[in-house]
């Protein structure tokens, strides 16, 4: 699952990251939806129902541009249907911040926006998430390797060599006007998969990323590329990276650049033993058992056999057990 990211950048930065080339090998960057820029700001710490910088073809908002030209807009996290009854979004009953992709085209929340071709990338540095360990959740930052400068032009998104690149993520989009009227709201749901093997140690699910504009084109192309193909780009992928965090990152108030800071975790310490534990314990992993040879045994009494216990492993270690119970014998005073 996706419920907390990080978009640290400023809006003109956000647009740069994201040059393409055109139709025609034109290096372009997205420009911003009128007002979008400013809907949008910055943070370390984004939760639902919050905007994020989202990609998506300017054919949506322009009838007769090409799909496969791309514009930036700001969008509420938490998807709310166009056919949403309620005056206000926020009693939407669903938690919409995530779609299944196994299940997106049958349920009605995510089947109308797939097949009207509704899809977007969704914006972020990197994504949280939380593995259980100890009876306890510890954060982790989830992003794409930093470049290299040996990397295609075609991968690294317009960026320059050795920087870091926005994580991409593959979305749904809808539009909910109010019944009473007034402006529409455009809100998303990240599309999620089951977790790659690099990433199925902190959780079993992850987003749906796409790796490269070549993936990106044909998911924001819905006017060339029509659903059911466009689908076959979600699926898990490994090149990705992580490293653990502060929890400070579980308050969603908490905006520091101390949220994507690495930490280094430490292992808990292991219970101290007493010093005859101590010997115990080098006794039994240094007493191997070794082939002897066999000695006369003499028949034993009858009353020995009842009377004298067998001194097997076992007893010993039951004698020892007893001795590590028992009260240390006081000293007598002088």
């Amino acid at each position: 699952m996706c419920g907390r990211t990080a978009c640290t950048l400023a809006p003109d930065d956000v647009s740069k990251s994201c040059e393409y080339k055109d139709k025609q090998g034109q290096r372009k960057c997205p420009p911003w939806r009128d007002g979008d820029s400013d809907k949008y700001h910055p943070s370390y710490n984004k939760s639902p129902q919050s905007n994020s910088p989202v990609l998506l073809s300017v054919k949506h908002f322009q009838k007769d541009a090409d799909s496969s030209e791309r514009v930036l807009a700001a969008m509420r996290w938490g998807l709310i249907p166009s056919w949403f009854t309620e005056t206000n979004p926020s009693k939407m009953q669903y938690n919409t911040s995530n779609c299944r992709s196994d299940t997106m085209s049958e349920k009605p929340l995510y089947k109308g926006p797939l097949f009207k071709g509704q899809r977007c990338v969704v914006l972020a540095d990197g994504f949280y998430e939380w593995r259980r360990q100890d009876g306890e959740k510890q954060p982790y930052f989830i992003y794409f390797p930093r470049l290299k400068s040996e990397e295609s032009e075609d991968t690294k998104e317009g960026s320059d060599g050795g920087s870091q690149r926005l994580l991409t993520m593959a979305g749904l989009f809808d539009c909910w006007e109010p019944p009473g009227g007034g402006d529409p709201l455009y809100s998303y749901t990240v599309i999620t998969v089951d977790a790659s093997k690099s990433m199925n140690g902190i959780h079993d699910r992850m987003p749906a990323i796409l790796d490269g504009n070549g993936e990106i084109q044909k998911w924001l192309d819905f006017g060339e590329v029509p659903a059911k193909e466009a689908v076959k780009l979600i699926h898990p992928i490994e090149n990705i990276t992580h490293h653990p965090v502060s929890t400070i990152v579980n308050n969603s108030r908490n905006n520091t650049p101390e949220c994507i800071a690495p930490i280094i975790l430490h292992k808990k310490k292991e219970p101290a033993l007493s010093a005859s534990s101590k010997k115990m314990l080098a006794w039994l992993q240094n007493k191997s058992p070794k082939k002897e040879e066999p000695e006369e045994v003499k028949p034993a009494k009858l009353s020995q056999l009842a009377l004298s216990p067998k001194k097997t492993s076992a007893g010993l270690m039951h004698q020892w057990l007893k001795k590590e119970g028992e009260p240390s014998p006081k000293r007598p005073r002088r």
